[in-house]
């Protein structure tokens, strides 16, 4: 990649100049295509009309937006326009968005109809809606001469500019804002791109059926689809047959996934066959079971590659791909580019072989925490990310713990805290602990344990009704136990780590 890019919309600008009659997206449900140069149109288009519209360098726009062509184009308009994506889960309850609003105090939300209520009911300002007159009238703003003269070119903008904001971690307290800046997402786009056989290149079709609100999807495959000049066909929603028969109908040839797409076709007796033109299939965000991983290999007859990564690293750090080493349990080595130590509670290394606390440097990593850019990489640029690892003899990596108390479900983060002030919202309820439990179907499942004011009478369905209320339905707990007493340290903090162990 050209070390000259300073905005990650250069990307779409340069791949339309080569590219531009080539098709560049699919809708798999409709067949509908776009190529590079009518995207990058529209995204002019679109981004002289956010501008025209009132919006300066640096606001914040939210995308509430599934996966379509709008999200593409919205995103890398928003973008070119110097403004900030603040990507938000379509799963998201108006609650839920309703806060990532007020504390990203964004300006605009792009919404499509599946969103629209939660996006209006949630917005304190404007609601631009994806085919309504108001998304329409935004393009056409756009294309007239004196607001294309206005647009900032994109060689203009400081590579220190956050272009990304999205919202994790927060186990202890409140999601934060990871504020990820031009130079971070190229970075890593390089990185990708730099691996002896890179994971995507530009003869590859692509299934982007990882929803792009996530980090994973957004930048690791989207933008580097994008860099390299690849065909996407964008699946709205997982459906195990619908995504086969996408892959044989637009002859897909890349599969980057989460956990759960490979728990759901390594049952099927025809896998090979089906996959038989994949020549790459890619699972992250989560930790997949080495009995999956096992099942699905030996029925796809090829390998399945796994890496490490989180938000703060925009996002991968590792990958089996760099030594081209697919093992289960393993995700790899780390990216050309990123430097990663294993170090014990006083910040040593580690002896070899034992584990660590994965501490990661690079040209990748985030910012710091939204507004005030803390809690970022330390004056020598190393980033401590919570998670612990050992390297095997081969100098790859396995994730053995999380020090934080995030959960993963499916490959997205849940975060006890929200689940917990959620469920302390109860009036009878006296204290609550979410922790996360192992789980074949989704890697880990939510598990909350409640103890109930004395006499209240409160139940399990209780507490879930106003989890489903308030809460995403991957965030809602899989179980509740309703339990006499909860375990403490001799400080009084809750002993998480008992209730795990299921020693409460």
């Amino acid at each position: 990649m050209d070390e000259g890019l300073r905005n990650v919309a250069e990307l779409l600008r340069r791949t339309a100049a080569l590219r531009g009659d080539d098709v560049a997206f699919v809708d798999a449900p409709t067949g509908t295509s776009t190529t590079w140069a009518q995207l990058d149109s529209v995204v002019d288009h679109l981004a002289a009309g956010l501008r025209r519209h009132g919006l300066v360098e640096g606001d914040r726009v939210a995308l509430l937006l599934g996966n379509r062509i709008e999200f593409v184009a919205t995103y890398f308009a928003v973008l070119r326009a110097g403004l900030v994506a603040v990507p938000i889960s379509t799963a998201y309850t108006q609650y839920e968005v309703a806060d990532l609003l007020e504390r990203s105090g964004t300006r605009l939300v792009v919404a499509d109809e599946s969103s629209e209520a939660v996006a209006r009911a949630a917005a304190p300002g404007e609601v631009v809606v994806v085919g309504d007159p108001s998304y329409d009238a935004l393009v056409r703003l756009g294309t007239r001469a004196d607001a294309q003269a206005e647009l900032v070119p994109e060689q203009a903008t400081d590579p220190e500019a956050t272009a990304v904001l999205l919202f994790t971690s927060g186990s202890s307290g409140p999601s934060k804002g990871a504020m990820l800046s031009h130079r971070a997402l190229l970075a890593n786009v390089a990185q990708l791109q730099s691996l002896e056989v890179p994971a995507l290149t530009g003869d590859d079709v692509v299934l982007l059926v990882l929803p792009m609100f996530h980090v994973y999807a957004l930048n690791a495959v989207l933008a580097v689809a994008v860099a390299e000049g690849a065909r996407c066909v964008l699946v709205p929603r997982f459906s195990a047959d619908d995504a086969l028969a996408a892959i044989a109908t637009y002859g897909v040839t890349n599969v980057p996934a989460a956990p759960p797409v490979f728990v759901a076709w390594a049952a099927r007796p025809d896998l090979g066959e089906a996959l038989a033109g994949v020549r790459t299939l890619v699972s992250g965000a989560a930790p997949l079971a080495p009995a999956v991983f096992a099942e699905f290999a030996a029925r796809a007859g090829q390998p399945l590659w796994e890496g490490y990564g989180l938000t703060e690293a925009a996002p991968v750090v590792s990958s089996t791909m760099v030594g081209r080493r697919a093992k289960p349990g393993c995700v790899g080595s780390p990216l050309p580019g990123v430097e990663v130590r294993l170090i014990d509670e006083v910040g040593e290394d580690v002896d070899p072989e034992d584990p660590g606390e994965i501490v990661v440097r690079g040209a990748n990593l985030f910012s710091g925490y939204w507004p005030d850019g803390v809690d970022g990489p330390d004056a020598d640029g190393w980033y401590a990310t919570g998670d612990v690892a050992f390297r095997d003899d081969d100098g790859d990596l396995h994730i053995v713990d999380r020090r934080r108390d995030l959960v993963l479900v499916n490959g997205f983060n849940v975060y006890p805290y929200e689940v917990e002030t959620v469920i302390a919202s109860h009036p009878a309820v006296a204290e609550v602990a979410v922790v996360g439990v192992p789980d074949e179907r989704t890697g880990e499942a939510v598990v909350a344990h409640v103890v109930p004011i004395a006499g209240s009478g409160l139940t399990a369905g209780d507490v879930l009704e106003v989890c489903r209320r308030r809460l995403a339905r991957f965030k809602c707990p899989s179980t509740v136990e309703i339990v006499a007493s909860l375990p403490h340290t001799a400080t009084g903090k809750i002993a998480k780590a008992r209730l795990r162990e299921g020693r409460a």
